[in-house]
């Protein structure tokens, strides 16, 4: 042992005198760095062997986060490497004098003229006019990590290598296990051969959508060799490659084109078979791309049965100024019997916003969604057979525009609006609406006022002036008719004058005057009688409609007192006081009588009188059915009563609060009650009683409100015969119900809760990562501990979050109506939301439950994967009578958004 011990020690004495001689003799003998090329297989990748840097007799400096700006840092000779700008690295920079031969280590930086190249090593060879670069294998997590990224020009996209050669005279490249995007699309993998500034030669290349190197879940095209030009890729034979696996479609030459500009080109259908319809080819068609503002969009879908569907899209924008796009869809289905005609729909959408910043002060904008009404029912496809726009009842649009004078209290409002009843299949239409408004002001004000306002300075004026040109509840068949344009197209004008006055009188109490006048003008008004010939009883009402301008004013007055009263009530303990507010109000309001006949348009319309039937007769206001009616009826003078509660709890701080102060806790957010008695009238004086409130629990998680009215009056129920049936009629009699001790009747109750929780509630975010570890801060974290943060931050795809993200929203309903004959209750739960499994991995559900019918209806999934390149989706509907489901898989990419496979189970097709 000792023998060996001396032979080893013999051998180093002579291999240090052997490095002596050399370093005095002027000459270098470099251990070289074997070029590592990186393969595709990133498991078999070698580790980089850096040379014993102690034998090399050259220039070495160790410089961490060294960054040398000058020129002149590895080139010597100035006819070779001139157009080097920067040559960084932060651990050292070698240089071998006799090769002319530089090395990089550590997250090293070579740039040269327009091409920059970054990697954890890098080799410049002045001889040979080449640069190589690579990665290095981490020793800790063993793997590898440095890549070259490289970038041959200002608009070239960077390219990522696991190793690269270049050639900086002659400007050629090569790239091994390479990875860059071309417009929207990314090659990678194979070898990459960069001929000059416009070719690449590729081999066994992977042209795919995903962006990964190595893609786990991918469609592409494995390239075996080909020429990528600027707008094109020229290949030989290609193959379809999903996941890795090599699938049996192969071609022996191919053509991809790379355009940088918009494109037209032809939209691909899925194919499928409807039970009703037969077998269909859906939604193929073709896209222009017309310029850069706008495109249009026109797809069809044919029937083997003979039916068809089109729509057809126009999107629009001009950036910074407004965007919007345009959709009209037609259809004609044979869901009937054979020989029956077709059913013909059409829906028309419209959706445009302005941005605020494009004319400040004026804004418009657009949201349209009409059509027949079953369009949605007869083409469940439009919407991806969503079953909450199927069910639909009810259809809206808007057209609005708006315009407000800075520095002046007017503005000026117009809009178009659509509302559609599917059940009813009626049509109310206003076109348009309009006002023209003036906030109200302070006329006898001064702005050069000093002091306290004058009573008289506290009177308040204001105007509107508003305009309606409208029909109502349409039938659709009957919407374009010229009846409905010439006799039930409604139009009239509204102007308002209120006038206000407020003083707070005793400190404590707040006294307000008010005084409105309207007046109305009208183009049309109705006159009514009844048929000639017709018979008491069974008459038959005659309306006409009668042109003409014509006006009608009224006016009304109200003065009101309110105040605000506080009782509060202290306690001991954790709670420490319970604060009530109580404001009531009450107000005298007086309006005319303007039901007389002395206005003379009050008439009376009577039937012919005949025996053995008497005469009938209908008073009747000629402005009955005009946009804004007339003036109401009755004269009204009285008083106005209204209370409001709102209770509040104050809580002590628990020991861990640092804030030391009370905290507030709302028991009950408003309780209402409100009345109004009429001294003018004959009987029933006293108007019904109206109740409502509402609050939040659970730290304003949940919110509750309810409402009710309550009849003060008495009603007796009596039976009664007609047509050989007995029949319950309900009379209500001038005769209060606590005059025989007893409350109010319940007539209508109703009760919501609704409230919404998520993951964030329960764990709220931390801005320290640090803090994310228990027990560790900042400042007390040890050496070990900081290490292993270091690591997580540097490489965060090596730590799995297994918090699951999710949303739960709740309502619930209630619903009561009594009418002394019939009672009704609804009583309906409603439940949605959603829930990540996985960060791929996302769950929607949306369900409701009839309490009352002990049964869910309307109950829908849908199940989402985030397959990287790809997208899963399911939707299913289990039960009732939309029951379907729907499964897609499609590729993300937007120039490949048609390639997708689809199964689905209508639910037309369950009969």
């Amino acid at each position: 042992m000792k023998f060996l011990r001396l032979f080893f020690l013999l051998v180093v004495i002579l291999a240090l005198n052997e490095l002596a001689s050399a370093n005095k003799s002027g000459k270098s003998q470099p251990v070289w760095l074997k070029d590592t090329i990186i393969k595709l297989d990133p498991v078999k990748d070698r580790k980089l062997l850096r040379g014993n840097k102690s034998s090399i007799d050259t220039i070495r400096k160790d410089t961490t986060k060294r960054d040398t700006t000058k020129k002149d840092t590895v080139a010597k000779n100035p006819g070779e490497l001139t157009e080097i700008t920067t040559a960084k690295a932060d651990d050292s920079t070698v240089y071998d004098k006799e090769h002319q031969v530089g090395y990089l280590y550590g997250n090293a930086r070579v740039t040269y003229g327009d091409f920059e190249l970054d990697a954890d090593y890098i080799r410049v060879d002045q001889k040979t006019h080449l640069v190589f670069a690579s990665g290095r294998i981490d020793p800790k997590t063993h793997r590898y990590k440095g890549r070259p990224i490289s970038k041959m020009g200002k608009d070239d996209k960077p390219m990522t290598a696991d190793s690269l050669y270049f050639d900086y005279k002659t400007k050629k490249a090569h790239v091994y296990n390479g990875s860059t995007e071309q417009d929207g699309n990314f090659v990678s993998g194979g070898q990459i051969k960069k001929l000059n500034d416009s070719e690449f030669a590729y081999h066994n290349v992977l042209y795919s959508t995903c962006d990964k190197p190595y893609p786990y879940t991918d469609f592409g095209i494995v390239i075996t060799k080909g020429i990528a030009e600027k707008k094109r890729i020229i290949s030989g034979p290609a193959y379809m490659e999903i996941e890795g696996v090599p699938l049996p479609f192969a071609i022996p030459f191919g053509f991809f084109p790379k355009p940088d500009t918009r494109t037209s080109g032809f939209i691909l259908p899925t194919f499928g078979e409807d039970a009703t319809l037969g077998f269909y080819l859906r939604n193929f068609g073709y896209y222009f791309g017309i310029n850069d503002y706008m495109d249009f969009t026109t797809q069809e879908t044919l029937y083997s049965k003979g039916s068809f569907e089109s729509t057809n899209t126009a999107r629009y924008i001009k950036k910074y100024k407004y965007q919007g796009g345009l959709t009209f869809s037609y259809g004609q289905h044979y869901y009937g019997l054979e020989g029956d005609p077709p059913q013909r729909d059409f829906n028309i959408q419209w959706q445009h916003s302005q941005d605020a910043n494009a004319h400040p002060g004026t804004t418009f904008s657009a949201s349209v969604n009409a059509g027949t009404s079953s369009y949605y029912s007869n083409n469940p496809g439009a919407t991806n057979y969503n079953p909450q726009a199927i069910v639909q009842n009810n259809l809206h649009s808007s057209i609005a525009y708006a315009k407000s004078w800075e520095g002046t209290p007017f503005n000026f409002n117009a809009s178009m609006t659509h509302s559609q009843d599917l059940a009813r299949k009626t049509i109310t239409l206003e076109l348009p609406t309009f006002s023209f408004n003036m906030a109200t002001i302070n006329p006898f004000d001064s702005k050069d006022r000093v002091g306290p306002q004058k009573w008289y300075q506290r009177i308040t004026v204001g105007y509107s002036l508003q305009g309606k040109n409208a029909v109502t509840a349409v039938p659709e068949s009957e919407l374009f008719s010229k009846e409905t344009l010439t006799k039930r197209l409604q139009n009239g004008f509204q102007h308002q004058i209120p006038v206000g006055f407020n003083q707070t009188l005793l400190k404590f109490f707040q006294f307000n005057v008010s005084a409105n006048y309207n007046e109305r003008w009208y183009l049309q008004t109705y006159r009514k009688r009844y048929a000639r010939g017709s018979l008491s009883g069974i008459d038959s009402m005659i309306v006409d409609t009668v042109p003409g301008f014509r006006r009608v004013g009224d006016y009304s007055m109200s003065a009101g007192f309110s105040t605000k009263i506080y009782g509060i009530m202290q306690f001991k303990g954790k709670l420490k006081a319970i604060r009530d507010v109580i404001t009531p109000n009450i107000s005298f309001s007086y309006r005319p009588d303007y039901s007389s006949l002395s206005y003379a348009y009050n008439q009376v319309a009577v039937s012919n009188a005949t025996v053995p039937f008497q005469a009938s007769y209908n008073r009747y206001s000629i402005f009955d059915g005009t946009p804004y009616g007339g003036p109401s009826g009755g004269r009204q003078a009285g008083l106005s009563f209204s209370v409001d509660n709102t209770i509040e709890a104050k809580v002590r701080p628990s020991a861990k609060d640092t804030s030391t102060q009370d905290k507030k806790i709302p028991i009950l957010q408003g309780l209402s009650a409100s009345t109004f008695y009429n001294f003018a009238a004959d009987s029933f004086r006293l108007e019904n009683i109206s109740l409502s409130g509402h609050t939040a629990l659970f730290n304003q998680k949940i919110n509750v409100s309810f409402s009710g009215i309550l009849d003060p009056y008495v009603t007796k129920v009596y039976d009664t015969v007609a047509n050989n049936q007995v029949y319950r009629v309900a009379r209500r009699f001038d005769h209060y119900t606590f005059q025989d001790g007893r409350l109010p009747f319940l007539t209508n109750f109703n009760l919501t809760m609704g409230g919404s929780l998520n993951s964030a509630s329960f764990h709220p975010a931390s801005t320290n990562t640090a803090a994310a570890v228990p027990g560790t801060s900042a400042q007390t974290m040890t050496v070990q501990q900081a290490d292993r943060l270091a690591l997580l931050n540097s490489d965060p795809s090596a730590y799995i979050d297994f918090n699951i993200p999710w949303n739960v929203s709740m309502s619930y309903s209630f619903n009561y109506s009594n009418s002394h004959i019939l009672t009704t209750t609804t009583n309906t739960l409603q439940l949605n939301g959603d829930f990540s499994l996985t960060p791929k991995w996302k769950i929607q559900y949306s369900t409701n439950y009839d309490i009352k019918a002990n049964q869910f209806t309307m109950t829908s999934f849908n199940i989402y994967r985030d397959l990287h390149c790809w997208d899963l989706s399911f939707q299913w509907v289990p039960f009732g009578y939309y029951r379907s489901y729907n499964v897609t898989l499609k590729v993300k990419a937007t120039i490949l958004q048609d390639l997708k496979l689809s199964k689905r189970k209508d639910y037309y097709n369950n009969f």
